[in-house]
Protein backbone atom coordinates (compact mmCIF):
# COMPACT_ATOMS: atom_id res chain seq x y z
CA UNK A 1 0.00 0.00 0.00
CA UNK A 2 0.94 3.53 -0.93
CA UNK A 3 1.46 6.61 1.54
CA UNK A 4 0.81 4.61 4.54
CA UNK A 5 3.25 6.09 7.40
CA UNK A 6 3.36 3.24 9.93
CA UNK A 7 5.50 1.19 11.97
CA UNK A 8 6.30 -2.72 11.09
CA UNK A 9 5.80 -3.41 14.25
CA UNK A 10 6.16 -2.20 18.13
CA UNK A 11 9.46 -2.85 18.19
CA UNK A 12 10.64 -0.61 16.15
CA UNK A 13 9.33 2.06 18.23
CA UNK A 14 12.13 1.19 21.03
CA UNK A 15 15.07 3.69 22.10
CA UNK A 16 15.49 7.37 21.26
CA UNK A 17 12.97 7.72 24.30
CA UNK A 18 12.89 11.60 24.72
CA UNK A 19 15.06 13.87 27.19
CA UNK A 20 12.42 16.06 29.91
CA UNK A 21 13.86 19.13 31.62
CA UNK A 22 12.95 19.04 35.44
CA UNK A 23 11.67 22.28 36.86
CA UNK A 24 9.75 21.81 39.70
CA UNK A 25 10.79 18.96 41.66
CA UNK A 26 14.24 20.36 41.08
CA UNK A 27 13.36 24.75 41.44
CA UNK A 28 15.87 24.54 44.72
CA UNK A 29 18.49 23.12 43.51
CA UNK A 30 21.56 24.00 41.54
CA UNK A 31 21.78 22.59 38.38
CA UNK A 32 20.41 22.12 35.32
CA UNK A 33 18.14 18.55 35.60
CA UNK A 34 16.42 16.36 32.48
CA UNK A 35 15.01 13.11 32.75
CA UNK A 36 15.72 10.17 29.96
CA UNK A 37 11.94 9.01 30.71
CA UNK A 38 12.16 4.93 29.42
CA UNK A 39 8.36 4.83 30.27
CA UNK A 40 7.80 5.75 26.36
CA UNK A 41 9.58 2.71 25.00
CA UNK A 42 6.41 0.62 24.02
CA UNK A 43 6.96 -1.82 27.09
CA UNK A 44 7.20 0.98 29.24
CA UNK A 45 10.63 0.66 30.62
CA UNK A 46 14.24 0.81 29.47
CA UNK A 47 14.57 -3.46 29.43
CA UNK A 48 12.74 -3.32 25.96
CA UNK A 49 16.32 -2.36 24.86
CA UNK A 50 18.16 -5.55 26.31
CA UNK A 51 15.37 -7.64 25.88
CA UNK A 52 15.61 -6.73 21.97
CA UNK A 53 19.55 -6.47 21.86
CA UNK A 54 20.13 -9.99 23.27
CA UNK A 55 17.12 -11.63 21.23
CA UNK A 56 18.94 -10.45 18.18
CA UNK A 57 22.20 -11.31 18.66
CA UNK A 58 21.43 -14.70 20.13
CA UNK A 59 19.41 -15.17 16.61
CA UNK A 60 22.41 -13.94 14.76
CA UNK A 61 24.15 -16.67 16.66
CA UNK A 62 21.58 -19.26 15.50
CA UNK A 63 21.01 -19.85 19.22
CA UNK A 64 17.32 -19.31 18.61
CA UNK A 65 14.97 -20.27 16.16
CA UNK A 66 11.03 -20.22 15.86
CA UNK A 67 9.55 -21.80 18.71
CA UNK A 68 12.37 -22.15 21.40
CA UNK A 69 11.64 -21.12 24.30
CA UNK A 70 12.95 -18.05 26.35
CA UNK A 71 13.67 -17.76 30.11
CA UNK A 72 14.69 -15.10 32.55
CA UNK A 73 14.91 -14.32 36.09
CA UNK A 74 13.24 -10.83 36.45
CA UNK A 75 11.71 -8.22 38.79
CA UNK A 76 9.05 -7.76 36.28
CA UNK A 77 10.09 -4.99 33.81
CA UNK A 78 12.36 -7.37 31.75
CA UNK A 79 10.18 -10.35 31.54
CA UNK A 80 6.89 -7.82 30.33
CA UNK A 81 9.95 -6.77 27.61
CA UNK A 82 11.06 -10.55 26.79
CA UNK A 83 7.72 -11.73 26.10
CA UNK A 84 6.56 -8.71 24.27
CA UNK A 85 9.80 -9.73 21.78
CA UNK A 86 8.94 -13.32 21.94
CA UNK A 87 5.06 -12.86 20.72
CA UNK A 88 6.63 -11.20 17.85
CA UNK A 89 9.16 -13.31 17.02
CA UNK A 90 7.41 -16.63 17.31
CA UNK A 91 8.98 -17.90 20.89
CA UNK A 92 7.87 -19.44 24.05
CA UNK A 93 8.54 -17.36 27.23
CA UNK A 94 8.99 -18.43 30.89
CA UNK A 95 9.71 -16.25 33.46
CA UNK A 96 11.13 -16.59 37.32
CA UNK A 97 9.73 -13.81 38.96
CA UNK A 98 10.42 -11.93 42.74
CA UNK A 99 7.55 -12.95 44.73
CA UNK A 100 8.21 -8.43 45.15
CA UNK A 101 7.32 -7.73 41.83
CA UNK A 102 3.83 -5.71 41.97
CA UNK A 103 0.77 -8.02 41.53
CA UNK A 104 -0.02 -5.63 38.49
CA UNK A 105 3.58 -6.55 37.17
CA UNK A 106 2.97 -10.29 37.47
CA UNK A 107 -0.61 -9.97 35.68
CA UNK A 108 0.53 -7.83 32.63
CA UNK A 109 3.42 -10.69 32.26
CA UNK A 110 -0.04 -13.30 32.21
CA UNK A 111 -1.49 -10.71 29.77
CA UNK A 112 1.32 -11.37 27.66
CA UNK A 113 1.10 -15.07 27.18
CA UNK A 114 4.06 -15.48 29.75
CA UNK A 115 4.13 -19.11 31.71
CA UNK A 116 5.14 -16.95 35.19
CA UNK A 117 6.63 -18.85 38.34
CA UNK A 118 6.58 -16.32 41.13
CA UNK A 119 9.44 -17.02 43.93
CA UNK A 120 9.94 -15.91 47.25
CA UNK A 121 11.67 -12.98 47.16
CA UNK A 122 13.30 -12.80 50.71
CA UNK A 123 15.49 -16.02 50.57
CA UNK A 124 19.62 -16.04 49.18
CA UNK A 125 20.55 -16.40 45.89
CA UNK A 126 21.69 -19.46 46.02
CA UNK A 127 18.36 -21.11 47.90
CA UNK A 128 16.72 -23.38 45.43
CA UNK A 129 13.43 -21.45 45.62
CA UNK A 130 15.72 -17.93 44.55
CA UNK A 131 14.48 -16.67 41.61
CA UNK A 132 17.71 -17.25 39.87
CA UNK A 133 17.86 -21.17 40.86
CA UNK A 134 14.20 -21.94 39.18
CA UNK A 135 15.22 -19.85 36.04
CA UNK A 136 18.33 -22.37 35.82
CA UNK A 137 16.32 -25.67 36.77
CA UNK A 138 13.57 -24.15 34.26
CA UNK A 139 16.30 -24.01 31.80
CA UNK A 140 17.78 -27.30 32.10
CA UNK A 141 14.32 -29.09 32.14
CA UNK A 142 13.01 -27.18 28.81
CA UNK A 143 14.69 -28.84 25.38
CA UNK A 144 15.24 -25.87 23.09
CA UNK A 145 15.66 -23.10 25.50
CA UNK A 146 17.98 -20.28 25.98
CA UNK A 147 18.78 -18.56 29.41
CA UNK A 148 19.14 -15.02 29.38
CA UNK A 149 20.37 -14.11 32.75
CA UNK A 150 20.29 -10.75 32.49
CA UNK A 151 22.49 -10.32 35.51
CA UNK A 152 25.47 -12.01 34.07
CA UNK A 153 25.35 -11.72 30.96
CA UNK A 154 27.45 -8.94 29.11
CA UNK A 155 24.98 -8.02 26.36
CA UNK A 156 22.91 -6.61 29.17
CA UNK A 157 26.21 -4.01 29.28
CA UNK A 158 25.98 -4.01 25.25
CA UNK A 159 22.32 -3.02 24.77
CA UNK A 160 22.87 0.52 26.38
CA UNK A 161 26.19 0.86 24.93
CA UNK A 162 25.18 1.11 21.69
CA UNK A 163 21.47 2.98 22.18
CA UNK A 164 20.79 4.79 25.70
CA UNK A 165 24.95 6.23 25.94
CA UNK A 166 24.54 7.56 22.13
CA UNK A 167 21.35 9.09 22.49
CA UNK A 168 21.99 11.22 25.78
CA UNK A 169 25.20 12.69 23.73
CA UNK A 170 23.50 13.65 21.05
CA UNK A 171 20.23 15.17 23.27
CA UNK A 172 22.42 16.97 25.62
CA UNK A 173 24.89 18.00 22.60
CA UNK A 174 27.55 16.51 24.77
CA UNK A 175 27.16 18.96 27.37
CA UNK A 176 26.15 16.32 30.31
CA UNK A 177 28.26 16.97 33.24
CA UNK A 178 26.20 14.44 35.28
CA UNK A 179 24.61 10.48 34.62
CA UNK A 180 22.68 9.67 38.15
CA UNK A 181 20.92 5.70 37.48
CA UNK A 182 19.52 3.30 39.38
CA UNK A 183 21.50 -0.45 39.91
CA UNK A 184 19.75 -3.57 39.27
CA UNK A 185 21.81 -5.79 37.14
CA UNK A 186 23.42 -3.17 36.44
CA UNK A 187 23.24 -2.77 32.80
CA UNK A 188 21.68 0.51 32.06
CA UNK A 189 23.86 2.33 34.13
CA UNK A 190 27.31 0.66 32.90
CA UNK A 191 26.57 0.33 29.22
CA UNK A 192 25.32 4.37 29.47
CA UNK A 193 28.19 4.95 31.47
CA UNK A 194 31.09 3.52 29.78
CA UNK A 195 29.85 4.89 26.27
CA UNK A 196 29.84 8.08 27.45
CA UNK A 197 33.00 8.07 29.68
CA UNK A 198 34.46 7.66 26.11
CA UNK A 199 33.36 10.97 25.05
CA UNK A 200 34.38 12.52 27.84
CA UNK A 201 35.91 10.87 30.81
CA UNK A 202 35.49 14.06 33.21
CA UNK A 203 31.51 12.84 33.45
CA UNK A 204 30.47 11.64 36.64
CA UNK A 205 28.37 9.00 36.74
CA UNK A 206 26.55 8.58 40.12
CA UNK A 207 24.71 5.45 41.17
CA UNK A 208 21.75 5.01 43.26
CA UNK A 209 21.41 1.48 45.55
CA UNK A 210 18.63 0.67 48.00
CA UNK A 211 19.26 0.48 52.02
CA UNK A 212 19.34 -3.76 52.07
CA UNK A 213 21.84 -3.93 48.88
CA UNK A 214 25.29 -5.05 49.01
CA UNK A 215 25.86 -3.08 45.57
CA UNK A 216 27.27 0.19 47.67
CA UNK A 217 29.70 -1.64 50.22
CA UNK A 218 31.05 -4.01 46.87
CA UNK A 219 31.66 -0.79 44.98
CA UNK A 220 33.97 0.65 47.56
CA UNK A 221 35.35 -2.23 49.00
CA UNK A 222 35.06 -5.05 46.21
CA UNK A 223 33.97 -7.43 48.71
CA UNK A 224 30.49 -8.70 49.32
CA UNK A 225 28.64 -8.18 52.85
CA UNK A 226 26.23 -10.25 53.29
CA UNK A 227 26.19 -8.26 56.88
CA UNK A 228 24.45 -5.45 54.73
CA UNK A 229 21.51 -7.62 53.28
CA UNK A 230 18.15 -7.29 54.34
CA UNK A 231 14.76 -7.07 53.20
CA UNK A 232 13.52 -4.06 51.17
CA UNK A 233 10.63 -3.02 49.00
CA UNK A 234 11.67 -1.14 46.28
CA UNK A 235 11.29 -3.21 43.05
CA UNK A 236 14.63 -4.01 40.03
CA UNK A 237 17.42 -1.31 42.45
CA UNK A 238 19.90 -3.12 44.49
CA UNK A 239 20.85 -6.96 44.64
CA UNK A 240 21.99 -9.61 47.31
CA UNK A 241 24.58 -10.64 45.11
CA UNK A 242 26.93 -8.94 42.59
CA UNK A 243 25.91 -9.18 39.13
CA UNK A 244 29.17 -9.46 36.64
CA UNK A 245 26.32 -6.88 34.13
CA UNK A 246 27.65 -4.23 36.29
CA UNK A 247 30.79 -2.31 35.29
CA UNK A 248 31.76 -0.95 38.86
CA UNK A 249 34.78 0.54 37.27
CA UNK A 250 32.21 3.23 35.09
CA UNK A 251 31.06 4.32 38.18
CA UNK A 252 32.43 7.28 40.62
CA UNK A 253 30.15 6.65 43.45
CA UNK A 254 26.43 5.26 45.04
CA UNK A 255 24.03 6.77 47.08
CA UNK A 256 21.80 4.29 49.33
CA UNK A 257 17.90 5.31 49.40
CA UNK A 258 14.96 4.48 51.73
CA UNK A 259 12.10 2.33 50.43
CA UNK A 260 10.03 5.85 52.19
CA UNK A 261 11.38 8.37 50.49
CA UNK A 262 11.30 6.79 47.30
CA UNK A 263 7.82 6.05 47.48
CA UNK A 264 6.96 9.57 48.17
CA UNK A 265 9.30 11.13 45.53
CA UNK A 266 7.65 9.14 42.80
CA UNK A 267 4.14 10.93 43.82
CA UNK A 268 5.77 13.97 43.82
CA UNK A 269 6.95 13.76 40.17
CA UNK A 270 3.47 13.03 39.23
CA UNK A 271 2.06 16.19 40.92
CA UNK A 272 5.25 18.43 40.05
CA UNK A 273 5.81 17.09 36.52
CA UNK A 274 3.24 15.61 35.54
CA UNK A 275 5.09 11.98 34.75
CA UNK A 276 3.65 8.92 36.14
CA UNK A 277 6.85 6.57 36.76
CA UNK A 278 7.78 3.73 38.89
CA UNK A 279 9.54 3.16 42.40
CA UNK A 280 12.59 3.27 40.62
CA UNK A 281 12.24 6.23 39.13
CA UNK A 282 11.41 8.29 42.75
CA UNK A 283 14.28 6.11 44.05
CA UNK A 284 16.69 7.48 41.23
CA UNK A 285 15.15 11.29 41.74
CA UNK A 286 15.38 10.86 45.39
CA UNK A 287 18.96 9.80 44.77
CA UNK A 288 19.12 13.53 43.28
CA UNK A 289 17.62 15.45 46.20
CA UNK A 290 20.21 13.60 48.69
CA UNK A 291 22.67 14.50 46.42
CA UNK A 292 22.17 18.10 45.87
CA UNK A 293 21.64 18.72 49.58
CA UNK A 294 25.33 17.92 49.61
CA UNK A 295 26.42 19.55 47.00
CA UNK A 296 27.54 17.55 44.58
CA UNK A 297 26.06 20.11 42.16
CA UNK A 298 26.73 23.42 40.75
CA UNK A 299 25.11 25.80 38.87
CA UNK A 300 26.64 25.17 35.69
CA UNK A 301 26.03 21.09 36.21
CA UNK A 302 23.87 19.56 33.50
CA UNK A 303 22.71 16.15 35.45
CA UNK A 304 20.84 13.54 33.39
CA UNK A 305 18.82 11.01 35.55
CA UNK A 306 17.43 7.69 33.80
CA UNK A 307 13.72 6.95 35.02
CA UNK A 308 13.51 3.51 34.34
CA UNK A 309 9.64 2.68 33.82
CA UNK A 310 5.98 3.54 34.11
CA UNK A 311 3.99 4.15 37.31
CA UNK A 312 1.01 1.57 36.09
CA UNK A 313 2.89 -0.91 36.90
CA UNK A 314 2.59 0.17 40.54
CA UNK A 315 -0.87 0.90 40.94
CA UNK A 316 -1.20 -1.52 43.63
CA UNK A 317 1.92 -0.52 45.79
CA UNK A 318 2.87 3.12 46.46
CA UNK A 319 -0.01 4.52 44.32
CA UNK A 320 -2.38 2.24 46.39
CA UNK A 321 -2.87 4.39 49.91
CA UNK A 322 -3.81 1.41 51.53
CA UNK A 323 -0.62 0.02 50.70
CA UNK A 324 1.53 3.01 51.62
CA UNK A 325 -0.30 2.86 55.02
CA UNK A 326 0.26 -0.74 55.62
CA UNK A 327 4.66 -0.23 55.15
CA UNK A 328 4.06 2.74 57.46
CA UNK A 329 4.70 5.42 54.56
CA UNK A 330 1.52 7.24 55.37
CA UNK A 331 0.23 8.23 58.60
CA UNK A 332 -3.57 6.70 59.41
CA UNK A 333 -4.64 10.43 59.39
CA UNK A 334 -3.15 11.49 56.84
CA UNK A 335 -5.46 12.32 53.69
CA UNK A 336 -5.94 9.68 51.32
CA UNK A 337 -6.10 10.37 47.28
CA UNK A 338 -9.99 8.80 47.42
CA UNK A 339 -10.96 12.08 49.56
CA UNK A 340 -10.11 14.07 46.73
CA UNK A 341 -13.44 12.36 44.44
CA UNK A 342 -16.58 13.25 44.84
CA UNK A 343 -18.88 11.07 43.95
CA UNK A 344 -21.96 12.85 42.15
CA UNK A 345 -25.32 10.57 43.11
Amino acid sequence: MKNIQAQESVLALIGNTPLIKLNRITSQMAGNFYAKVEAFNPGHSAKDRIALYILEQAEKKGLLQPGDTIIETTSGNTGFSIAMVSVLKGYKCILAVSSKSSPDKIDMLRTMGAEVHVCPAHVPADDPRSYYEVAKRLHKETPGSIYINQYFNELNIDAHYHSTGPEIWEQTGGQITHLVACSGTGGTISGTARFLKEQNPDIKVLGIDAYGSVIQKYHETRELDKDEIYPYRIEGLGKNLIPSATDFDSIDSFTKVTDEDSAHTARELAKTEGLFLGYTSGAAMQGIKQLSEEGVFDANSVVVVIFPDHGSRYMSKIYNDEWMKQQGFMDLEEQPQEQSIQYIR
